[in-house]
């Protein structure tokens, strides 16, 4: 499978892209296989769902407890929790190849598209609640649960709709060459214009702009606590500068190999050698798995660090029998409050 993954490209470099002229290009996205990327995939699957699961399974049992943070969390965790589910087909996609039809090719595409979009829409969401709940404590009340609740609706709705053109595009078709069926980006010359509108819209929206009200929220955040006298505000600036840390880091190199490619894709930029092709994808596949990695990431940037959900989750474990009273006390006994939650009840967040 692998050779003929790398072959994917090979001929893809040799076939214009029509299919009816009789020498037809598949204008498809082929995955640069190695031995990492499978490993990639499964271990950012696992991570995600156990994880995630955790997150979903501590907010749930908190019952009317629940702050605004939490319902983010909650959202968060389950943008991507459905991202993980779609790992596991195209895991399956790189040893076998598209073997589930072409209405899951179109059904899972869409699906990856709205959570990716929910997730980074979430992530703005959250900054912004930190913001309100540190920076404008004084001043502004913290968002009630019913405005968080639509807030989330209608970041989901977004992201579907934000989805919707990728959901139409993608198709599933079998190579007579190869012997193995695909899941690809159906696109001829007159869509060109499309999919570079539909690139920027992905790059600015699923990116640029969350990134930049993350920067202009934490940034507030950041300049509010140095000027504070508290012990822990250390640990909360740390926790900012990771948050923003990982976002960059995971997400960058993704957008910029993605907007390459879809210029030299779109024949904005003239790219005739296989061999520039050939490491574009490479690039673009060992940077979508360090993308995947940031959704595993989440739950122990925006949960797991934070003491008042640590507790939480002793208390679950506990309930649950997983561990004993003792251990829970002694857990507990040295455990601080953290600025945020000293700041406002409303947030369960580290600061």
């Amino acid at each position: 499978m692998k050779l003929q993954l790398l072959l994917v490209t090979a001929l893809s470099c040799l076939r214009p892209s029509s299919p009816q002229d009789g020498a037809w290009q598949p204008p498809m996205t082929p995955v640069f296989n190695f031995e990492g990327l499978l490993e990639g995939l499964e271990n950012s699957s696992y991570d995600l769902t156990v994880g995630n699961s955790v997150v979903i399974c501590v907010v749930c049992c908190m019952a009317k407890r629940r702050s605004s943070t939490d319902i983010y969390l909650t959202h968060l965790a389950l943008a991507d929790l459905l991202f993980g589910f779609t790992l596991l087909f195209w895991g399956v996609d790189i040893h076998y190849g598209w073997i589930f039809g072409n209405g899951m090719c179109k059904f899972l595409s869409g699906l990856q598209e709205a959570s990716e979009y929910s997730s980074v829409f979430l992530l703005a969401c959250i900054s912004v609640d930190r913001h309100l709940a540190i920076v404008k404590a004084t001043r502004v009340k913290s968002p009630r649960r019913p405005v968080v609740t639509v807030t989330c609706a209608a970041v989901w709705l977004v992201a579907m709709l934000l989805a919707l053109p990728t959901v139409i595009q993608r198709r599933h078709m079998s190579t007579e060459d190869l012997d193995y069926d695909i899941c690809y980006e159906d696109k001829d010359e007159n869509t060109d214009r499309l999919f570079v509108a539909m690139g920027v819209m992905h790059q600015v929206l699923g990116f640029f702009l969350p990134l930049g009200i993350m920067t202009v929220c934490y940034s507030s955040t950041l300049v509010t606590l140095y000027h504070r006298h508290n012990r822990q505000k250390q640990k909360a600036i740390r926790v900012i500068l990771a948050v923003v840390f990982a976002f960059i880091v995971c997400w960058l190199p993704y957008n910029v190999v993605l907007l390459i490619k879809l210029l030299i894709n779109s024949s904005l930029v003239e790219e005739r050698l296989c061999e520039t092709r050939y490491s574009l994808e490479a690039a673009y596949s060992v940077t979508k798995v360090l993308a995947f990695v940031h959704c595993a990431v989440n739950p122990v940037l925006y949960a797991f660090i934070g003491v008042k959900f640590r507790n939480r989750l002793l208390t679950v474990c506990h309930k649950r029998g997983l561990i004993s009273s003792t251990l829970l006390a002694t857990f507990k006994k040295g455990s601080v409050s953290s600025v945020g939650s000293t700041r406002s009840r409303n947030s369960s967040v580290t600061l």
